[in-house]
């Protein structure tokens, strides 16, 4: 990508002209992809430069969201739930937050959750993603199972789906294996509650049932 195109996409970024109109499109998430890139067009997008904005990087393009409302309270109350579980179990946790995890060339990515647990490590053993607008799923699993995470929990259409890497490949579980009390099925109606819910009041009722 030419570095004048990429100083123009960094200018309407750094302006907040992306999205166009934040009033309007508060609820979802705005998304562009910039195709024919390359690995240095992706890596000269600076998270200090990007705060607010989700950069990911994969088969030559270049993605960038920034999270709607919904996107982000879905975000917010998985991690207080997982945080939630933490404590009643005295699970130690290292939170990642949106640290960009990559294979260099490869692939890059800006998680919406990411956590260690029982010992800080140089990548996290919990990735969770929330696809609110659009995203591929396949694009996520196959960064992710490069990358090396361990489980990876993707919300999208109301629902929540747990992968674990098994023989360098994703399969669906039922349970999550890190974090063994926790089901998808009954995790769900917690989650979904958080759009019009106080995540104290969730975080009250899922603390009873695991």
């Amino acid at each position: 990508m030419p570095s004048n195109s990429l100083k123009r996409i960094k200018l309407m970024l750094i302006t907040d002209n992306l999205p166009l109109n934040r009033n309007k499109f508060i609820q979802e998430d705005q998304i562009l992809n910039i195709t024919g890139a390359n690995w240095s067009d992706y890596e000269k997008f600076d998270s200090q430069d990007y705060s607010g904005y989700r950069v990911s990087y994969f088969n030559g393009e270049i993605t960038i969201v920034s999270p709607g409302r919904n996107h982000e309270r879905i975000s917010e109350i998985i991690n207080r739930l997982i945080i939630a579980y933490c404590e009643k179990y005295d699970l130690q946790d290292f939170p990642f937050g949106q640290t960009r995890l990559n294979v260099s060339g490869q692939t890059g990515r800006e998680p919406d959750i990411a956590y260690a647990f029982d010992c800080d490590k140089n990548l996290p053993d919990l990735v969770v993603e929330v696809i609110f607008s659009s995203g591929d799923i396949e694009v996520l699993k196959s960064s992710y199972q490069k990358i090396g995470i361990r489980e990876l929990w993707v919300w999208k259409n109301n629902k929540i789906t747990f992968y674990y890497l098994e023989q360098n490949s994703y399969i669906v579980i039922e349970y999550s294996k890190i974090l063994p009390h926790i089901k998808s099925e009954s995790f769900i109606e917690y989650v979904n509650r958080g759009i019009t819910e106080s995540p104290l009041l969730i975080k009250k009722d899922f603390l009873k049932i695991i």
